[in-house]
Order: C-alpha cells, then structure tokens, then sequence
C-alpha cells in the first residue's frame, strides 16, 4: 500500500491551486486526476480581484500575463424585446491594482500544473472507494482503493473532484440539482483580428441570454444560456451545438453575436446542464468527517451568472493550506491525528458561509435576467439590477481569502525541488 501525507481527488483549478498550497506550506500532496491530461472545459474563465488575491499568495499570479489578457473595462447589456441597452463598466484597479481579466481556462491550468513537481499528478487514475482507518494511538488514515487495484493510504484526503465528486458522495452531501437551466460555450477565433469596440456585450431575452467577452484582439469567448427542454435533446457534439445556435437557439439575436458563433474553435464547444447545491446544504451538511473534505465544485456548485465558481474555488485552496499548513509548522510535520480532522473543522467554518453566499446570489442573478416578462421583473431586471448590480457585488469580487503562513526553506525540502515541470 503506498502512503502519502496529502491525496488530492481532481485535477482542475481547485485540485492543483490547493496541491500549490500545501507545496508552499511544506507538505507534498498526490493529486489522482481521472483524465489522460490536463482537462480545460468551458474555453475561458474570468479572474476578479478575489481570484488575483488568492493567485498572489499561492505565488503564481506573475505567471499569468497581464499584457497578453486585458482587462474588461466596459460593455453593454441590450434587451432584444425592448431594444434598451444599459452601459455597464467594471470596476477600476482596486488598491491591489487587480481588474477584471478573461483568460484562458487551459492557460491557468498549466500555470498552477508548472508549480508541483513532475510526479505530483497521476493521470488516469479513477477513483473506486474510500475507507476512514482509525489506528492505533489515535490515528486515523483515509484509505483509497483505486480501479486499477491500487491502494492509497493518506493522513488526509481533499475531494477536488467537480460537480459529480465521489468524495463529496461519501461525505453524504446532497446531490447537485438541476437548475433548470444549460449553457451553451466556445472559443472565436480571429486571425485578423475581431475589430469589436467593447469588451463585453450580452444580449437577454425571456428564458435566453446570450453575450461574449474578448480575451484579447483575436480571440472571444461567447456563451448562450437557456432555460428550454429542448437544448437537452440535441446532440452534444461541438458542430452540432455550433449549428444549433446559430440556426436555432440564437437566430433573433444580433449579427454581432452570430459573427462571434461562426468563427468558434470547435474543440472548445460544449455544452452543459447549469447545476448548483442549495445553500441549505453546504450550511448544514458534512463539509469535512475526520480527515477528509472537498473544495471547489465538489463542495460548492454554483451557477456561472456570477462568475465565481474558478475564483472562489482558489481562494478554497489558499484558506485549506493556511489551515494545514499552521498544523504542520506546529508540530513539524503533519500528524495523521485529531489535530487534522481539527484543521479541516476550521477550514470548512471559515468557507461555508462564504460560499453559500455566492451560490446565493449567483442563482438570484440568473433567475432575475432570464426569468418573467411582467412590469415587476422588467423593472426589476432593466432599471435596477443592471444598473446596480455591479456596485452591489463589488465586496464578494474583492475579497481577500489571506496569505499562507511562511514556511522556512530549511523545513520545506520541496521549495527547491528540481523535477517542476517547465
């Protein structure tokens, strides 16, 4: 049976952020991704101040070039029934100097991937089942037995490992549900150059919305949300999504958005069911049981309206290495004792308000632009929450999750590890 300190279920934003963590704080994780590779779903993703922080401390901010991803400063939310468009702008450099900047899902994943050594991440390894180990003297182990017969033995375990966790599975928290909604995404391409005159343009009518973002002068990223049964029944091939939106689900919406469409990267078309945990649930439920635990999607699904899913998912990582990372300063190393159930307690308190919150206001903000066409919700939707909205929110995007406590180099034999990958 092999035994590490730390095993890591999934390796996406919150399995490699928090892998990159506990790196900085000295402990060595194993990250176990079921994927052949690195996996990039959704094309792009939008970092706010929150998510800068969290990058900061986990030292990988630098790597991810303010001057090839621009930030979003203004653009337009037009209601095709009404023809009224709302001007909205995103907020200044706050006092960090972070803006608002879309970049590339793939390129952050290779950033955080760049930071652990060669053979942190094992590929293809499926997850089969896990087992809490109470030994002698207290101690108690998580004891994972993987498909291809392998048998992993961990003084803790962290569940990273989306919407459809197995960890968060034997947790026994609630399932996902379906918010009755599904998202359509994809990557343009333009090699001469978009020639778009604002960073940010949506359009929105009842149970649809549609709009695209510029990552920078060649490339857009576009989505279209609905709420119909009938995005469930089409196949889910990239030239069929790509087809179906152009000819069907967004063939009333303006050229400009259709222009964006047609030009897609198919290998970065998908769509997707929108699923969210009730807040109730992450409140209430089993966020840790002794020394295991889930972050990022695995603890909190949300719907994307807020843009909050990869951001909150980093600063999971930063808050569970500060947690970790003071038990093993304390003791020197990390003790596969009650002091890690503890630890983990401590991080869950500190999250699940947090992110309940956004789940939250990330629903309400989705129902309120797709849903109803009486006077009270376009009164709603047009005079105060595009107007609002933005101001109202500033708080939850700037949000600082803290730093992770120093570690000296004489106790951290990974800081100087030679086998990272470059």
């Amino acid at each position: 049976m092999e035994e590490h300190d730390v095993v890591i279920v999934g390796a996406g934003i919150a399995g490699l952020a928090t892998a990159i963590a506990l790196k900085r704080v000295g402990v060595k994780a194993l990250v176990l991704e079921k994927s052949e590779g690195l996996r990039a779903t959704g094309a792009a993703i939008g970092l706010h101040s929150n998510a800068w922080l969290a990058l900061e401390a986990l030292g990988v901010a630098h790597k991810l070039n303010t001057t090839t991803y621009p930030p979003l400063r203004k653009g337009n939310v037009t209601n095709i029934d009404t023809g009224a468009t709302q001007e909205i702008t995103f907020p200044q450099p706050d006092k960090h100097e972070h803006e608002t900047r879309p970049i590339h899902r793939k390129a952050l994943l290779e950033a955080l991937a760049e930071e652990l050594p060669m053979d942190t991440i094992r590929f293809s390894s499926k997850l089969k089942s896990i087992v809490n180990l109470q030994a002698e003297e207290g101690s108690s182990y998580a004891i994972i037995h993987m498909e291809n017969g392998v048998s992993i033995k961990a003084k803790a375990l962290i569940g990273c490992d989306g919407v459809h966790s197995v960890v968060a599975r034997w947790l026994g928290l609630t399932t996902p549900v379906n918010s009755g909604r599904w998202a359509m995404r994809g990557l343009a391409i333009f090699p001469e150059g978009h020639g778009l005159d604002v960073d940010f343009q949506q359009f929105v009518t009842i149970g649809k919305k549609v709009g695209f973002a510029a990552l920078n002068d060649k490339e857009v990223y576009w989505f279209l949300v609905g709420q119909s049964s009938k995005g469930e029944d089409i196949p889910h091939d990239p030239e069929t999504i790509k087809k179906e939106v152009i000819s069907n689900f967004a063939k009333n919406f303006p050229t400009s958005y259709l222009r964006v469409v047609q030009h897609s990267d198919l290998s970065t078309v998908t769509w997707a069911p929108l699923l969210f945990r009730f807040p109730w649930d992450v409140i209430l439920g089993n966020l840790s049981k002794g020394n295991i635990t889930v972050a990022g999607d695995a603890m909190h699904p949300m719907t994307p309206d807020l843009g909050q899913g990869g951001c909150s998912a980093l600063e999971d990582a930063v808050v569970l290495g500060r947690h970790i990372g003071n038990l093993n300063i304390k003791n020197k190393k990390l003790v596969a004792r009650d002091q890690v159930a503890e630890a983990l307690e401590r991080y869950v308190k500190e999250r699940k308000w947090r992110v309940a919150k956004l789940i939250v206001v990330s629903y309400l903000a989705g129902w309120v632009q797709q849903d109803g066409s009486g006077w009270f919700m376009k009164f709603l939707r047009d005079s105060i929450f595009y107007r609002h909205f933005s101001s109202l929110i500033s708080n939850d995007k700037q949000y600082d999750c803290g730093k992770l406590p120093c570690v000296s180099s004489s106790n951290n034999e990974l800081d100087n590890d030679p086998r990272k990958i470059y």
